[in-house]
Parts: C-alpha cells; sequence; structure tokens
C-alpha cells in the first residue's frame, strides 16, 4: 500500500483521491510536469481544499504552492513534483526520483523511538500530513518538537518525500548537520516518517 493511502487511509474521500490518481497518471504520460500541469493542478487542488480536510490535498496544496510561489516551475520542482505524482498514482519510480532508503543517511538499525521528554524535528514533505498536524501527533505522545538542529536534538524526521538529490535541497543543511552531529558522537537519530508513525502507532 503507497505511504499516501496508509496514513490518510480514514480521511481521504474516494472520489477526490481517485481523481487525483487519474490527474497524476495524465501529467506522468510524457515523463515531464510541465508549468501548466502544475497550475492547473494547483487550481484543482484549492477547488477541492475549500469542500475537504482531506490532509493529502492540504500538503499537496502547499507543495505546489510553494514550487509556483515565484511564478515559475523549474526544473528541479518539476523533477521533485514528477516524483510525488508517480508516488500517488503508483507507478514505479525510475531511479534518482524518490529517494531509496540507501541514499538517505538514516540510522542503522533504526531504534525503538521513547517519545516522552524527546525532541523531534521534521524536514522534507511529508506523507502523514502537514508540518503542523505531524508537530500535534509528536507532542500528543509526549515529545517536543525543536526549531532546529542542535546537539540537543533526539530525532530528526526525514518526510517520504525527500528526494535522493536531498543534499541539493532547502532542507539539505539540516541533514548534513545532523550527521555531522552524529558522526561526532552526538546520540542523533535520524529516521524515516514511515519508523516515525509505526512507532507512535499512528500507521
Amino acid at each position: 500500500m503507497d505511504v499516501f493511502a496508509k496514513f490518510n487511509r480514514k480521511n481521504i474521500q474516494d472520489r477526490q483521491i481517485d481523481t487525483l490518481i487519474g490527474l497524476s497518471k495524465g501529467f506522468l504520460a510524457d515523463g515531464t510536469v510541465n508549468q501548466a500541469e502544475a497550475e492547473f493542478l494547483m487550481s484543482w487542488l484549492i477547488q477541492n481544499r475549500q469542500s475537504s480536510d482531506n490532509p493529502v490535498i492540504i500538503n499537496l496544496l502547499q507543495k505546489v504552492s510553494a514550487m509556483l510561489v515565484d511564478g515559475v516551475l523549474d526544473k528541479e520542482e518539476s523533477e521533485e513534483l514528477l516524483g510525488i505524482l508517480r508516488k500517488i498514482s503508483g507507478d514505479s519510480a525510475e531511479i534518482g526520483e524518490l529517494a531509496k532508503t540507501s541514499s538517505l543517511p538514516i540510522n542503522e538499525p533504526l531504534p525503538e523511538i521513547g517519545f516522552e521528554g524527546a525532541s523531534f524535528l521534521f524536514t522534507g514533505t511529508c506523507a502523514f500530513g502537514t508540518r503542523k498536524q505531524c508537530h500535534e501527533a509528536t507532542e500528543a505522545l509526549g515529545g517536543a518538537i525543536s526549531k532546529s538542529v542542535n546537539k540537543n536534538l533526539n530525532y530528526l524526521v526525514l518526510g517520504t518525500y525527500v528526494t535522493d538529490s536531498w543534499a541539493h535541497e532547502t532542507f539539505g543543511r539540516k541533514i548534513e548537520k545532523a550527521v555531522e552531529y552524529r558522526d561526532s558522537g552526538v546520540p542523533i537519530v535520524i529516521l524515516t516518517e514511515e519508523h516515525w508513525a509505526q512507532s507512535g502507532k499512528l500507521a
């Protein structure tokens, strides 16, 4: 099951998601997502957001809106959106599109998470929902949200849609800094969103 559906199954409205999957497959037909397609997708998401609290719609709308905030869908943004839509549609991702575990500096093995009193920082795009929803779920389990990567941070959670070009993304510095601290002996754990959700029984 796709992680989008797994995390949000109870809240997903079938008709919206069926339509979104259909749109995604249409956009992917030529292997690229262009400016006009991204703008059409944003308009559709805005219309559906007005009648729904579907976290998939909210999360994707925030992502596409951020990409188009300057009025231009650049090559990197197009490739990232292509990867997200491939995942939503259920199509197999090509190498270089969505992150493979081996391309991300995840702790191996992933430890059991202790939420109570621990500090968390989220980076990248999460499938569970908006950043606010991830924060609220963490706090409900007894965790605290950190504002930055520092030596007191316990867990850096990588969103499902962190791409394998993470080092070049705006959130790349957070990951790099956490790796530097971890390599120097600071007990920071870098983990996947899926492991966070499973540990908190959110999935």
